[in-house]
Formats: structure tokens, C-alpha cells, sequence
């Protein structure tokens, strides 16, 4: 009898624990993990792009419109991103800062920092589009970033930051399209499983390169619906601006392909425990059944109209941009919204929690 009991207190627990997440409700635990280290493209970029010369910046209103102090920080969202509130629910600092603001410090880095770069990919064509940093720069201001976390923490003590860090990985959609969809140069030498197939070795070049440098732990994100994005909505004019059925159907593809990745690198290299995060079943779900998580706008975006507008075309004189950011899915053309943001992070937590603390 008492073994049922606990039997039925463990799964009102787990049911508790859903129904948190559903909500929207924030997660939070005791931090074991020591520090948030980030690479990626805009999903996860919190300003770094704000320092460089490129067009694709988000460090003016209405960017940052619901973020801590109501400012712009360089996120494309309204406020944080994903990052953020993985940090958080870890037990570690609410925010995440990007290395290149000079407003911080290795002080501040130390328990968390992204290298992220708006628009970037796998691919150093992808960050030629629009002058951002490529990976393989990411990794080496990476690499800085440890010989400076060694001066303030010695050796001993940013050795097991570094090892026991959680590293979040984030990027692909601008491979496909800002790149190859956008730029003929990939297509012409690549079919679309050709190109997949590149990615992956980018990709796994990318991985055994921070691995060798004494990364152990990480979270590898899926693509999200990216024929889902008002951007591509916009210009499906023949199919009534619904999603772009070939775009979601190359996303699943190499999601697929991440899945069987992330499985054999986790085999081959020892020590390494890397996990699959895919955003993509529920954020589709959010995509297709708005109304069932709070929102009343899915096809277009708060920002403008929500069709073009991202950047410099999001901006504080366009009248059009939304009240409520939290009616909507997406914030401007390609990026959600902080809800969407923190609705994707919650379901994708338990196994973050799990694996890593």
C-alpha cells in the first residue's frame, strides 16, 4: 500500500510540474551548475552585435520595450531571451550579458556570458550576409574569455567553471534562410541534404573545437518552424500567407540529423554530455493553437505589421507596433516574443534540469 502512495504523490508531483510549466509559471532551483555560456545567432544574442558594424542591431526602443528597466539591450525581443531564463531557473543571475558590452566586466562573466551573434550560422557565409561575427570567432573570443576567467579566478577555479559549465548552443535558421534560400552560391554547389549534411560538419568541427578546450556540458537547440516566421509568411502570397510547408519540412529534416548528432558525439567523445533540445514540436503547437496558450496573433508579429519589420525596420515611430507584446507570438519578423520565449524555454527545462543538476 505504501508503495502505491508514493507511486500516486510522485505522479501528482509530475503532474504539478506541468501544469507549472503550461502556465508559464517561472522554474527555479538551487544553483549547481556554476555559469551559462552562450554561442549562437539571434535566438541567444543579448548585444553583442550592438558593438560591431552591421545593420542587423536591436539596441533601440521598441526593442527591450518589457525587459528589466523597459531598455534596450541589443536581444531581439521585447525582453529576454532564452538564455536568460535558463539562467535563471538554474539559480544563477536573471540576465545574461554579452562579452563585447563594455558595461561589463570578467567579474560579471564569470557565472554567465554570450557570444552570440544576431544573424550568424555554421556556415562563414552566413555571417558574410550581414557583416556578423562567424562561429569560429565566437569560439575565439571564447578562448579569451578563459585565459581572462584564469587571471580573476586562478587556475584551479575557472578550470571547473569552464568543465562545469552549461553551454548553450543555438543557430542554423539564417544557414537556411539568410544563405542558402536567399544567396543562389550554396545552392549551386549543394542540394538541400547536401547542405544539411555540410552544417553537421560544421557543426561537429565546432563541437570537438570547444570540446578540446574543456567544454563537457552542453545543450544543442533545434531549428524552430522557421516557414512559420511572418517573414516567410509574408511572401507565401499563393498559399493565402500561410507557413511555408518547405521550409518546416527542412527544419524536421535536419533536426532529425541533430538528434543522431548530438547522439554519436555524445558516444565518441569521453566525458561529454551533450542533450537535444528541439523547440520545434511545441513551438508549433503555440504557432498552430495560439488561442490555447493566451495569445490572439500568431501569423503576424507585434512589431509594424509584423511582415518585414526586424531591426532597423522595427522601430519606436512605426505606430503600428502593438500595446501587448504577450497577445502576440512573435515580436517582430523572425524573433518571438519574451512570452514565446519563456513558454519554449519551460517545456524544454525538465530535461535541462535533470541532465545537468
Amino acid at each position: 500500500m505504501g508503495g502505491f502512495l508514493f507511486y500516486v504523490n510522485q505522479l501528482l508531483l509530475l503532474f504539478m510540474f506541468i501544469i507549472i510549466l503550461r502556465l508559464g509559471f517561472k522554474v527555479e532551483v538551487e544553483a549547481k551548475i556554476p555559469a551559462i555560456i552562450v554561442f549562437g545567432d539571434s535566438s541567444v544574442d543579448s548585444g553583442n552585435n550592438n558593438v560591431i558594424k552591421t545593420l542587423l542591431k536591436s539596441n533601440f526602443r521598441p526593442y527591450g520595450r518589457d525587459f528589466l528597466a523597459g531598455q534596450p539591450t541589443g536581444r531581439f525581443s521585447n525582453g529576454k531571451v532564452p538564455p536568460d531564463f535558463i539562467s535563471e531557473a538554474f539559480g544563477l543571475k536573471p540576465t545574461i550579458p554579452a562579452y563585447l558590452d563594455p558595461a561589463f566586466t570578467i567579474a560579471d562573466f564569470a557565472t554567465g556570458v554570450c557570444f552570440a551573434s544576431a544573424g550568424t550560422g555554421f556556415d562563414n557565409a552566413t555571417s558574410d550576409v550581414l557583416n556578423v561575427i562567424p562561429l569560429w570567432k565566437e569560439v575565439e573570443l571564447y578562448k579569451e574569455y578563459q585565459m581572462k576567467l584564469r587571471g580573476y579566478l586562478g587556475n584551479e577555479k575557472a578550470n571547473e567553471v569552464i568543465r562545469e559549465a552549461l553551454y548553450l548552443v543555438s543557430l542554423g535558421t539564417n544557414d537556411f534562410l539568410e544563405n542558402y534560400y536567399t544567396i543562389p552560391r550554396r545552392r549551386l554547389q549543394f542540394s538541400i541534404q547536401q547542405f544539411e549534411d555540410f552544417l553537421l560538419e560544421l557543426a561537429r568541427n565546432f563541437i570537438k573545437e570547444i570540446y578540446s578546450v574543456g567544454v563537457r556540458k552542453i545543450s544543442f537547440t533545434g531549428l524552430p518552424p522557421m516557414g512559420c516566421l511572418p517573414l516567410e509568411r509574408a511572401t507565401n502570397v499563393m498559399a493565402n500567407f500561410d507557413c511555408v510547408d518547405k521550409y518546416n519540412l527542412v527544419a524536421l529534416e535536419f533536426n532529425n540529423k541533430l538528434e543522431a548528432f548530438v547522439w554519436d558525439l555524445n558516444t565518441q567523445l569521453p566525458g561529454l554530455t551533450m542533450v537535444f533540445s528541439n523547440p520545434y514540436p511545441i513551438f508549433y503547437q503555440i504557432i498552430t493553437n495560439p488561442y490555447s496558450f493566451g495569445y490572439e496573433v500568431a501569423g503576424k508579429a507585434c512589431c509594424g505589421t509584423g511582415t518585414f519589420e526586424m531591426s532597423y525596420l522595427c522601430n519606436q515611430e512605426n505606430s503600428l507596433t502593438c500595446p501587448d507584446a504577450s497577445k502576440y507570438v512573435f515580436w517582430d519578423a523572425f524573433h518571438p516574443t519574451q512570452k514565446t520565449n519563456q513558454i519554449i524555454v519551460n517545456h524544454l527545462l525538465p530535461s535541462l534540469l535533470s541532465t545537468f543538476n
